[in-house]
Parts: C-alpha cells; structure tokens; sequence
C-alpha cells in the first residue's frame, strides 16, 4: 500500500528552508561626537556598521529654530565650526530612524 503525503508537509520543510536562506538584516544606528579642538567645534559622525557619514547633513541650531551653521560632513566624517553665540544643538540627520541631536552642554571640552 502507498502512502500519501499531505502537501502540507511539503509546505512546511519549503517554508523552513526560506527562514535558514534568508540572510539577517543588521541594523546600524547613527552616532556623532563633538569636542572642542584647536578652538573650534569638531563634530565626528558615522554609523554603527563602521560607515562613515560622508555627505551626511550636519545642522547648527539655535534653540529658536534658526539655522545657525548648515553643513555636510566631509570625506574624513568630520565639521569643524567655530562656536556660535547662545545656546544651540546641533543635529546629525541622515533620514528616518538615523537622527541624533548633540545639545551644546554635551560637547567635550566646552564648558556650560
């Protein structure tokens, strides 16, 4: 006697060979640090996965709302700027989910 089998068995053994071909997603988080350096603000910025944050927008902000420093960073991930007057943060926006925002009072070296 033959014995059948159910078509769902195969559907699962399928189904659990796409979870084990599938490759993870790693996910990376945006990070930035500033410091005062020679005089002026450096801020360094990139992203957990080791990549770097070439291009990236890199605002200097009034507390109004007021764009004080536009920027981008450069090929070494790094701006440099010479502190504003008043307080300011200063706002690393690489798009959705990759945001970080440095308020004055945080950056090394510059005290409050």
């Amino acid at each position: 006697m033959t014995r059948l089998r159910s078509p769902f068995i195969y559907s699962r053994y399928f189904a659990i060979l796409l979870l084990l071909a599938t490759t993870p997603a790693y996910a990376h988080y945006p990070y930035c640090t500033c410091a005062m350096e020679g005089g002026r603000i450096a801020c360094k910025g990139g992203f957990s996965d080791g990549t770097g944050a070439e291009g990236v927008t890199l605002d200097v902000i009034s507390y109004d709302e007021e764009i004080l420093v536009p920027g981008k960073f450069g090929a070494d991930s790094v701006v440099r700027f010479d502190r504003p007057a008043g307080e300011f943060y200063i706002l690393f926006d690489a798009g959705p989910g990759h945001v970080v925002e440095v308020d004055w009072r945080d950056i090394d070296g510059l005290a409050p």
